[in-house]
C-alpha cells in the first residue's frame, strides 16, 4: 500500500494541488490576493496559486501530525520575525488564512473535527493523498526499479 510518506512533499504538494483545484475542494477568497502569510513575511505571496499549495500543505500536515489544531498549524508555519538590531524571534503564521483552509477542506468532505480540538482527515481525505502518492510513485517507478516494492 502507498503511503504519502513514500514520496517527497516537493513532489506530491503540486500535483495534490492540482487535484484540489480540478475537484473544486478549495477557493481562495477575494481577500487572499494581497495578505500576508504571517506578520514575519514581509510581502504577500506573489503566485498566483498559493492558495492550492498551501491547502495541500495542510492537507499533508494533518495526515503527518495525526490530528492538529489552527494554533499549531501557525506555529508549523511561522518564521523568524527581523526585528531590527534586536534578535530575531519565533512568530507564528496566519491563523486566518489556516483557518478558512480547514474550513473549506472541512465541506469538502476531507477533514473532520477530532474530538474536542484539531482535525483529523477523513477516510476519503486519506484515499486521496494515497492515490496521488500512487501515481507518483507510478511515474517514479518507470525511472527507478527499486521503488516498484512501495506500489
Amino acid at each position: 500500500m502507498t503511503h504519502p510518506n513514500d514520496v517527497p512533499p516537493s513532489m506530491l504538494l503540486p500535483q495534490l494541488a492540482t487535484e484540489l483545484r480540478n475537484r473544486q475542494a478549495v477557493a481562495p477568497p477575494t481577500w487572499a490576493t494581497f495578505v500576508k502569510t504571517g506578520v514575519h513575511k514581509q510581502r504577500a505571496p506573489v503566485e498566483p496559486d498559493w492558495w492550492y499549495l498551501r491547502s495541500a500543505s495542510v492537507l499533508r500536515k494533518i495526515y503527518v501530525k495525526g490530528h492538529i489544531g489552527v494554533t499549531r498549524l501557525s506555529a508549523e508555519y511561522g518564521g523568524k520575525r527581523d526585528r531590527g538590531s534586536a534578535p530575531y524571534h519565533a512568530r507564528s503564521g496566519s491563523r486566518s488564512i489556516l483557518r478558512e483552509i480547514v474550513h473549506q477542506l472541512e465541506k469538502s468532505g476531507l477533514v473532520q473535527p477530532y474530538k474536542t480540538r484539531g482535525r483529523r482527515l477523513t477516510p476519503e481525505g486519506e484515499k486521496l493523498l494515497s492515490a496521488v502518492a500512487k501515481d507518483i510513485l507510478q511515474k517514479l517507478a518507470t525511472s527507478r526499479p527499486e521503488l516498484a516494492k512501495y506500489l
